[in-house]
């Protein structure tokens, strides 16, 4: 699995893993702002520089990147962020190791699986694949994850060439994954967010994985959909450092 490293090997350890349609270019931003920390950010496999890596399944990223985890830190805190399909592997990551991570941030995460959508997932892609090419339809799913037009081409060249099997599978792990029952289990802080504007599953995902783990605490953010990492980079950051280092939360956001 491809990775970069960035910052102090000493500092706190944060890995950055990205969504679904995008790689880990779209935490450039963070990683410029926490720059005093020890950054990892991979490409999932078959994605990004990791294209060439498979098949991509949620288990065995997890497992990929908790021995990866093992292998960097050396006694600092570790802490994970994830943002929806990452957010699905930070979830399968603390709960094959309860006691491997102490803080995850959960962004966007679905875990309540919907077994009809599942099943027409193949024969959807098969019509609407030929759309991946297409600038307009690639724009209108960019400013769905806020995606600017610095980062379109770069989001346009990896979305375009992603074939179509490779594609279908990404889509059927993220839309069947459900919460592992060992993730009741994990000793981390996890700090779980979810987007006004997000769709109601997504909502409804918030609030089950919530109620899954006492060291839960999820807030919903006001006026944002789904990437606010990529909406308001700065408000996020400081978001993630405020709550890591003094335990607090944005006023305006609502605590669930």
């Amino acid at each position: 699995m491809y990775y970069q490293e960035f910052g102090n090997q000493n500092a706190p350890l944060i890995v950055f893993l990205h969504g679904g349609g995008v790689s880990g270019w779209m935490w450039e931003k963070q990683v410029q702002y926490f720059q005093n920390y020890y950054c990892i950010v991979p490409d999932l496999p078959e994605q990004g520089k990791s294209a060439g890596e498979g098949p991509f399944s949620i288990q065995k990223s997890a497992e990929q990147i908790n021995q990866l985890i093992r292998q960097k830190a050396s006694g600092q805190k570790v802490i994970v962020i994830g943002f929806s399909l990452g957010a699905q592997v930070a979830i399968q990551m603390l709960s094959l190791d309860a006691k491997l991570i102490d803080y995850a941030i959960i962004n966007s995460a679905l875990v309540l699986p919907s077994p009809l959508i599942k099943k027409f997932i193949k024969p959807i892609m098969k019509l609407t694949y030929p759309l991946i090419k297409n600038k307009s339809f690639s724009k209108l799913q960019a400013k769905s994850l806020y995606i600017d037009e610095n980062n379109f081409e770069r989001y346009y060249n990896e979305s375009s060439t992603i074939n179509l099997h490779t594609l279908t599978r990404i889509l059927e792990e993220n839309m069947s994954f459900t919460l592992p029952e060992q993730f009741s289990k994990a000793k981390a802080k996890i700090l779980v967010t979810v987007g006004e504007k997000e769709k109601a599953m997504i909502k409804k995902s918030t609030f089950k994985i919530i109620e899954s783990n006492p060291n839960c605490t999820g807030i919903i953010l006001s006026n944002i959909g789904h990437g606010l990492s990529m909406a308001n980079p700065t408000y996020f950051n400081q978001m993630i450092e405020k709550w890591i280092c003094h335990g607090s939360l944005p006023k305006e956001s609502k605590q669930i």
